[in-house]
């Protein structure tokens, strides 16, 4: 047996990181239906882990001390971009949409639980098969999982990241159809003209940012990239720090959380507050830059320890709760979503990207939304709606929801 430690961990991680860029660029499926690459490469080591269990060998054991701190990094960021200035940005279909998609990622933890029903698991099975590895993607997946492991539910994270991974490929399968049905059986059509500004619309939320970004200031004679990214980890570890006080503290009040909680709601004052006052300037681009790159080592170490032999004791029940997930999400993309959000074009595009990221990712809802542009005409408001929503704003209100049910069970 091999014992990697710290460093090893990390770089072994790194590298198959970039093995799963590789395959994913290599493999059209990967890329078309937007399987994320670090979950291809973390799967990799996880899939040779499971060969050599089957001959009673383990020949790779791993320093996972980083994973965690990768992971609270990673929703630090997520925290640093919860603005409420993004809210004004789409106006008011920007509200009412996140209130829909936090309504039904509440549905689907009750759907998840009464699937479980008649096969007499525990409904935490149906929450962690619910709005935690589909609303949230195998990345809040992976942080719940040691809770619903002291839970209960055995190979937690092994689930989590199945369940992810169904519905990232039905979110890659199903919703440019759905938006395509849309628009033909109702003869929908952009009012916008193909131009270069609403084919850059798309990048609106990108661009939000970076201009915020270069409004940053202390640099005086100094490299603005170096400034940027040292001012960027020193706010990051700044706040992790005052969060872990804070996570401390709802543990005092009993109340079951993940460890990264304490930090996303210090992250996202501070931004709020920074939004406000400037005493920050923070520089929002590169604390995104920042935030992927911790997500995709810590996805890859989580996924390398896996267990995915214990998978095969819950298949039925799993499958099950995940048919119903999926015809759920898709039965309210033709009502109520389409009806809400307009009843026109932009609310059909708007449906389809729904159904990207309430099963699968953002990028799954940026793919079918771009699908759907490309052969219809441009959405403009479709793209500055959905991922405002979706990268952002519903992964707080979906930790508040899995809290409250864990701590409900």
């Amino acid at each position: 047996m091999f014992q990697l430690d710290l460093i090893q961990t990390v770089a072994l991680s790194g590298v198959f990181l970039f093995v799963g860029h590789l395959l994913c660029k290599v493999i059209k499926p990967f890329g078309r239906y937007n399987i994320p690459a670090p979950v291809v490469g973390g799967l990799l080591i996880a899939i040779f882990n499971l060969i050599t269990h089957q001959y009673g060998i383990e020949v790779l054991k791993f320093d996972t001390t980083l994973r965690e701190p990768l992971m609270i990094t990673f929703f630090t960021t997520i925290g640093l971009n919860a603005s409420l200035s993004l809210l004004k940005v789409g106006g008011p279909a920007v509200f009412k949409f996140f209130i829909i998609a936090t309504i039904f990622a509440v549905l689907q933890n009750v759907v998840g639980i009464l699937v479980t029903l008649p096969f007499g698991v525990s409904p935490l099975l149906g929450v962690l098969s619910g709005s935690v590895t589909l609303t949230g993607g195998p990345a809040t997946g992976l942080a719940f999982a040691p809770l619903f492991q002291q839970k209960g539910i055995d190979g937690a994270a092994t689930i989590a990241v199945a369940a992810a991974m169904v519905g990232i490929v039905s979110g890659g399968l199903i919703g440019g159809p759905i938006g395509t049905y849309l628009i033909k059986k109702y003869n929908l059509k952009t009012d916008k003209p193909v131009t270069k500004k609403n084919i850059s619309s798309a990048h609106k939320l990108e661009e939000f940012n970076k201009d915020e970004s270069v409004k940053s200031g202390w640099i005086v004679g100094e490299d603005i990239q170096y400034i940027y990214m040292l001012k960027s980890i020193v706010i990051i570890l700044a706040v992790m720090w005052i969060g872990s006080g804070l996570s401390l503290l709802f543990k005092s009040w009993g109340l079951t959380l993940p460890a990264y909680i304490g930090a996303m709601i210090t992250a996202g004052v501070i931004r709020n507050v920074d939004d406000k006052t400037k005493i920050f300037n923070l520089p929002h681009h590169t604390i995104n830059q920042l935030g992927d790159i911790s997500l995709s080592l810590f996805i890859v170490i989580a996924l390398m320890t896996l267990n995915l032999w214990k998978l095969t004791e819950l298949a039925l029940p799993l499958i099950s709760i995940l048919l119903a997930q999926i015809l759920m999400i898709a039965l309210v993309c033709f009502w109520p979503i389409f009806q809400l959000m307009g009843k026109d074009y932009e609310a059909a595009v708007i449906s389809g990207g729904f159904l990207g990221f309430m099963l699968g990712t953002t990028a799954n809802s940026m793919a079918n939304m771009k699908v759907l542009s490309d052969k219809f005409g441009p959405a403009p408001k479709a793209f500055l709606i959905v991922p405002i929503v979706g990268a952002f704003f519903i992964d707080f209100t979906n930790a508040i929801i899995i809290t409250t049910f864990l701590n409900f069970y």
